[in-house]
């Protein structure tokens, strides 16, 4: 799996969890402001990547740093290139 392949699979969580328009999934969107989620999504939002990636990332710190949709991006990759993603 590729990056762009993950960009997309983080994609589809926000389009299909939270109904985000793709127009609003760009690399530098803030996820509070930009994209809309409060306090209590993030907790979905972690859930839904758990399920989408099959990797469990809860108590992962550098969720914590996460600010914006290009930050999800380079956390799922990262996970990949340490191998908790299993390819597909």
């Amino acid at each position: 799996m590729d990056e762009e392949q993950l960009k997309k699979l983080v994609n589809e969580v926000f389009e299909e969890s939270f109904e985000t328009n793709t127009e609003h999934l760009k690399a530098d969107a803030m996820i509070f402001e930009d994209i809309g989620l409060d306090s209590l999504d993030i907790v979905d939002l972690v859930v839904a990547l758990q399920k989408k990636f099959k990797v469990q990332i809860r108590d992962d710190e550098r969720i914590r740093n996460i600010r914006t949709l290009g930050d999800i991006y380079q956390f799922v990759i990262n996970l990949k290139d340490e191998g908790h993603i299993p390819e597909a």
